[in-house]
């Protein structure tokens, strides 16, 4: 059976392939860079979102939307590690905490 995922594990890998991405095609990556990254990978993803509802032009699959979500993750998962957040730390502050009893 595979190894589960974790959000260290995929954000681990995601930075290994930026890397990669980064040296291929001359890229200087800052943390402009990584917002912008993401703001056009969510755009991706209502593009998809869209055409997959009919209001939007030409031709999305629901793997397309798949894809574009995982792009999303990634580079939210990159600009948290450009900028020191701990995505599991904040996600545990701001969400989970409203599952402790009062």
């Amino acid at each position: 059976m595979a190894e589960a995922l974790t959000l260290a594990g995929v954000s681990d890998a995601a930075a290994r392939i930026s890397d990669i991405y980064a040296g291929k095609y001359g890229i200087e990556r800052d943390g402009d860079w990584f917002l912008i990254k993401l703001q056009e990978e969510l755009g991706e993803l209502a593009q998809a979102h869209l055409r997959l509802s009919g209001r939007g032009r030409g031709s999305s699959t629901e793997q397309d939307r798949a894809d574009e979500a995982a792009d999303v993750l990634c580079m939210l998962l990159l600009y948290c590690r450009h900028h020191g957040i701990d995505p599991e730390a904040a996600v545990a502050r701001k969400w989970l905490s409203w599952l402790e009893p009062a």
